[in-house]
């Protein structure tokens, strides 16, 4: 009846339903950082996007259940960075039960709806996703609730609340401008910010400018490539306490054989203006309202990340995680294999642990970045539906 009376222009797609469900029983240690003991995350998200002419609904809804043996425990509790949320104004997040041992919450990680009415404009209003990222692990110059590097349980970015308008002049440019009022528990904010993307010659160019979080900043990117390996960097600047902070990461990735199977590695290195030059000051950097805001994927001013994925068989790779903070120094090492079932259902498992100093004091009560990070045995079963 609605699509009658809309006009018989008007075409409507019946929406394809799909889904996700993520099952992690895990053993953490226990240590000064850490209640440990047995847990399990449960993560079941169903999606869709159902359409009528040029006005697309995009939702995505999903469920988080996660059990621990020990009171006080978290079945995830090894992150020692801030998980992707908070911030969003509309009231779309709830929780059904939070007791010693049993969490459980529900959100609409995505509701937005999207208006195109040709293909060089669209309009979009809700919670939405974006990201503006040029390398792949530390992404300074993707403003918007960044990956966690040290997470392997969330497949899909988290949702902010947004208005965005998008330009697409040309197949090989277009332009981005984003406005972002937050609710933070340190105040409202507003964040406005353009950016226009192009390629020239094989690299492509990004930049953006405007309010982030209530103050002046900007950021460039370039990705290209030399030869048969990846460059990628990106740069941002912004206002700190002591005047205009840089933030950088530069990177390389590519792939190659070895006895006749491929390689793939990420090595990336973080400047942060923002971040911990010792560990006296890791405690400064928690209590900021750049990690409140949830703009630290990791805390130190100097990092690098080494990531490398090698298949030994169609059905079964091997993964290796190292990410270092030099100024601690410590480092979080995380290897890891995974199993093909099918093309909808993948099985993992893996070990976190952390290297670096453990013994707090007076002048450095958190003692390292990754040193205080206990170990942490998972399993993992994912099936798309």
């Amino acid at each position: 009846m609605v699509l009658g009376i809309g006009g018989s222009g008007t075409t409507a797609q019946l929406p394809e339903i799909t889904g996700y469900y993520l099952n992690v029983p895990s053993w953490t240690d226990t240590n000064l950082a850490a209640v440990g003991g047995l847990g399990d995350i449960n993560r079941f998200r169903i999606m869709t996007e159902p359409r009528v002419g040029d006005v697309r609904l995009q939702l995505a809804y999903e469920h988080v259940f996660t059990l621990s043996q020990r009171a006080g425990a978290t079945a995830s509790g090894i992150f020692v960075g801030l998980a992707p949320g908070g911030g969003e104004w509309l009231p779309l997040q709830w929780t059904i039960q939070d007791a010693d041992h049993v969490r459980w919450g529900h959100r609409f990680d995505r509701i937005g709806v999207r208006w195109a009415p040709g293909d060089l404009v669209e309009l979009a209003a809700g919670r939405l996703t974006a990201s503006w990222a040029t390398t792949m692990f530390l992404t300074p110059a993707d403003p918007f609730l960044p990956f966690d590097p040290s997470d392997p349980f969330r497949e899909y970015r988290a949702g902010i609340d947004a208005f965005r308008l998008q330009l697409f002049p040309d197949p090989l440019s277009d332009f981005d401008l984003i406005v972002r009022p937050a609710d933070f528990a340190t105040g409202t904010t507003l964040s406005v910010l353009g950016r226009g993307r192009t390629v020239w010659r094989s690299w492509e160019l990004s930049g953006w400018l405007g309010l982030l979080y209530d103050e002046p900043a900007a950021a460039i990117g370039a990705a290209g490539s030399i030869g048969s390996v990846a460059v990628r960097s990106e740069l941002t600047m912004q206002r700190g306490d002591s005047g205009i902070t840089l933030r950088g990461t530069v990177g390389i990735d590519g792939r190659f054989s070895v006895w006749g199977r491929d390689l793939f590695y990420v090595l990336e290195y973080q400047r942060d203006g923002f971040g911990a030059g010792r560990s006296s000051e890791l405690a400064r950097v928690i209590q900021s309202g750049t990690f409140a805001r949830g703009q630290h994927q990791v805390l130190g001013r100097d990092e690098f990340v080494a990531q490398g994925s090698y298949q030994v068989h169609p059905l079964w790779n091997l993964a290796f995680l190292l990410i270092t903070n030099a100024n601690d120094p410590s480092a979080l090492v995380s290897p890891g294999v995974s199993y093909s079932i099918s093309n909808e259902v993948t099985a993992s498992g893996g070990l976190y642990f952390g290297f670096g100093s453990d013994v707090p004091s007076q002048q450095s009560p958190i003692p390292s970045e990754y040193g205080l990070v206990p170990a942490f045995l998972y399993l993992s079963l994912a099936a798309f539906l």
